[in-house]
């Protein structure tokens, strides 16, 4: 078990830094519709088939964008039963390839369970993503960028807790359920920026505001009541800024990993005024 934990640590890292980002399709780094469409509704369907043909239990890693977003001011939070509502093409084809993992169990009998998971933070995430883009730009001497008025909330979770959620529905999870997986992480971008400019010792005011992303969902959400009661999960990552600090220590340590990307996702963010 603690060799799978750790295949689904870097697994569950490397899908959170393409977030699941799907070849970067999530933030318009790359055209969206045909490249979302092939990687997210014609590889779902590839897999599910060979999971069909050669009797393999299937779990399907999916995001909490499938449902859209919430106002600022909703206290509710996404449940398994909240009716999809994406908004991007992204969130369309994740929300399409969730059907389609729902349609191959009943249809055809795969043995397969679907998870939906909030932002991930941690190590091994590409720079294109909201954190390491924020923790690399300081490390190169670089002022950090923010996103419209910095109020869009995300849920984060580390993306060890992540992985050991995942985990837990591969071994103990029902057959054609689905699970949602948060660790009650809701913080808006502006509090996760100065965080992080903290601590790099800087002044929390010493980043550059940027446009908007096109259709930028509000806020995100997690209600993981269910995954918890029923599979006994509980989030070992729960203090934010100690994640974050060994985060910021992994990138400071591994720059021979993330050095290769960062150029060229700089120069597509300046681009599209980002």
């Amino acid at each position: 078990m603690r060799d799978g934990l750790a295949y689904l640590r870097a697994r569950v890292a490397a899908r959170k830094t393409a977030r699941h980002g799907d070849e970067l399709v999530e933030h318009g780094l790359v055209p969206r519709g045909r490249i979302a469409v092939r990687t997210n509704v014609e590889g779902t369907y590839a897999l599910l088939e060979a999971a069909r043909k050669h009797d393999v239990r299937y779990h399907h890693v999916s995001t909490d964008e499938v449902y859209g977003d919430l106002a600022l001011d909703d206290p509710a939070r996404f449940t398994e039963e909240t009716p999809y509502h994406p908004s991007s093409p992204y969130s369309s084809t994740k929300a399409s390839s969730d059907l389609l993992v729902r349609a191959w169990h009943r249809t055809f009998g795969v043995r397969a369970t679907i998870s939906n998971c909030s932002n991930n933070y941690g190590p091994y995430q590409h720079v294109e993503k909201f954190i390491p883009r924020q923790i690399t730009n300081l490390i190169d001497g670089v002022r950090p960028k923010l996103y419209g008025d910095g109020l869009n909330v995300r849920d984060w979770i580390h993306t060890e807790d992540h992985s050991s959620a995942v985990w837990a529905v591969l071994t103990r999870g029902r057959i054609g359920e689905t699970y949602l997986i948060g660790a009650d992480g809701e913080k808006n971008n502006i509090t996760v920026l100065r965080e992080i400019l903290k601590a790099f010792g800087r002044p929390e005011d010493d980043f550059d505001w940027v446009r908007d992303r096109p259709g930028h969902d509000r806020r995100y959400a997690i209600d993981s009541t269910k995954l918890r009661r029923e599979l006994g999960w509980e989030p070992a990552h729960t203090d934010f800024a100690e994640g974050l600090a060994e985060t910021i220590a992994w990138y400071r340590d591994n720059e021979a990993w993330w050095r290769p990307a960062k150029a060229a996702t700089e120069a597509k963010y300046a681009a599209q005024g980002q």
